[in-house]
């Protein structure tokens, strides 16, 4: 039996709005992944520590407040203060294309817009895992 992809959705920040977080999360346990919803308001540290105790394969972040830049950053500065760098984050949201390529450049695997069917997310998802899987990240 192949070991469920473990996922933490959460949503960083004062962004109060989870509408499409939820509609993620739930796609991504049809698919047979285990989810782990941190929920809403959550601090950079409070994902960091909860991706490396659950060993979660993916970190997931919906972000529709507009301060997707500072949350993406900290929240991979807090994964480098406990060795983590190896987690990959992905992301969801409201994010300008110009800020979509300057995340990239930071680390960030993967963004998906307003529109981006569950399947592409849950096809990603898997792509993602899978290489942290080969490369020994697992």
């Amino acid at each position: 039996m192949e070991r469920k992809i473990r996922v933490l959705v959460a949503k960083p920040g004062l962004d109060g709005h989870d509408r499409g977080a939820k509609v993620v999360a739930r796609a991504l346990r049809d698919a047979g992944m285990e989810v782990i919803y941190l929920g809403l308001k959550r601090t950079p540290d409070e994902i960091a520590a909860t991706a490396v105790q659950e060993d979660v394969d993916v970190i997931g972040l919906s972000i529709l407040s507009g301060a997707h830049m500072t949350h993406f950053r900290d929240v991979l500065d807090a994964l480098a203060a406990r060795d983590a760098s190896d987690i990959p984050v992905i992301g969801g949201g409201i994010i300008p294309e110009v800020h979509q390529k300057e995340l990239i450049s930071m680390g960030v695997k993967a963004l998906f817009g307003p529109g981006t069917s569950t399947a592409e997310i849950v096809r990603r998802v898997r792509e993602i895992a899978r290489d942290r899987e080969a490369s020994g990240g697992a």
